[in-house]
């Protein structure tokens, strides 16, 4: 049987105030193609459906619209868990109707030893799904002495395999995060000082485990072991990975394959580094010029309005860093530094505002200026 795993969607984010519901749609109907194209018998979404627990309507309109595409047109049973961005009350509300119309919410610890079996071309397999927790909510559950993420993690990861019957493949659902694998800027810390870090040896025990949170897919160790990755580029630190969906076969004695299947995006996050007239030069024949960007100013001088220039070639900066403004030598500056460092700011300044450089009496008098306001600080100091 096949079924793709996929993660993090976070419908509804914003990106530096801007909206990626329209980039999260473009890239969602390529998942339908790819669902319809390969014929799979299963969808699972480990968590982080929305961005925020009280998503936006357009939000839930969104993933009204795919989860319809997919459970009722195409007739392809959805499994899916709360991840720490969502509300695990709001996300699983009418579960157990909408269990069947195909759509599996997991979204209580009462329901983890309760496996949703999905047939495919010739074997059944058992879905497992742990929905987000933290050690508290574990404690309070179940009665048991687990302080941190990994405890918590594997008590519940025991209780469903004392539970799991040995005949049939079984996959694990789960969305936290394994001790040492890959992250980026844009995941939320699921707790401070590394407490929630996990042990991926926990779940050496199942035939594939579906996980979710880290955005950058991944495996190590184990290549069962495996995290999808987000949709969506959601941080800049992002800017050079593959995101995608997993699909994966499973044949009766476990994994057959596991393939990192593209998701191309309405528009890609990049970081670009330069000098601002390089960048302005380059921006007007970019095929790209669209994109989401970072740019960092390479120009050691005083700039007027970069961001607005920038914005006439690349409309989508969202961002600007000047790197080139703070590469100063951390020796005393003294007065007379200082003060033809002010004098060439101003000379930078007013060449870009009028387009030429300052006559010599205009100099003269600038430097006249300066010396007068230093002496009066002086003065005051």
């Amino acid at each position: 049987m096949k079924f793709i795993h996929t993660s993090d969607w976070h419908i509804g984010r914003q990106f530096h105030n801007v909206s990626l519901l329209e980039d999260q749609r473009h890239v969602l109907n390529q998942l339908i193609e790819h669902i319809e194209r390969e014929a799979v018998d299963a969808v699972v979404i480990a968590g982080d459906i929305y961005d925020r627990s009280v998503p936006p309507a357009a939000a839930v309109e969104l993933l009204d619209d795919v989860l319809n595409k997919i459970c009722a047109e195409l007739g392809v049973p959805v499994l899916l868990i709360p991840g720490n961005h969502d509300s695990a009350e709001r996300l699983r509300f009418a579960s157990r109707q909408l269990r069947q119309a195909g759509l599996h919410i997991i979204g209580e610890l009462s329901q983890i030893n309760q496996p949703v079996k999905i047939r495919g071309a010739s074997i059944e397999v058992c879905f497992y799904g742990i929905p987000y927790n933290d050690p508290e909510l574990v404690r309070n559950h179940f009665g048991v002495n687990v302080s941190t993420h990994d405890e918590a993690h594997r008590y519940l990861v025991e209780q469903i395999i004392s539970a799991k019957p040995d005949e049939s493949p079984s996959i694990l659902i789960s969305h936290c995060f394994i001790d040492g694998w890959d992250e980026s800027d844009s995941e939320r810390p699921l707790s401070i000082g590394g407490a929630d870090r996990i042990n991926y040896e926990a779940f050496t025990a199942f035939d594939y485990v579906a996980l979710g949170h880290l955005h950058s897919p991944q495996h190590k160790g184990e290549s069962h072991i495996r995290y999808s990755g987000s949709i969506l580029k959601y941080s800049f630190s992002e800017q050079k990975q593959r995101k995608g969906i997993t699909l994966v076969e499973m044949a009766a004695n476990g994994m057959k394959s596991a393939t990192h299947l593209p998701l191309h995006p309405l528009r890609d996050m990049r970081i670009l580094e330069g000098e601002l007239n390089t960048l302005l030069e380059q921006g007007k024949t970019d095929p790209h010029n669209d994109d989401y960007l970072l740019v960092r100013l390479t120009d050691k001088h005083a700039l007027l309005d970069p961001m607005g220039k920038l914005r006439q070639v690349y409309p989508n900066v969202l961002h600007i860093e000047k790197p080139g403004m703070l590469d100063m030598s951390d020796q005393a500056i003294n007065r007379d530094k200082l003060k033809r460092g002010e004098l060439e700011m101003f000379r930078d300044f007013f060449e870009q505002v009028h387009g030429q450089a300052l006559l010599p009496e205009q100099d003269e008098a600038i430097k006249e200026i300066i010396s007068q306001i230093q002496k009066l600080e002086g003065e005051l100091a």
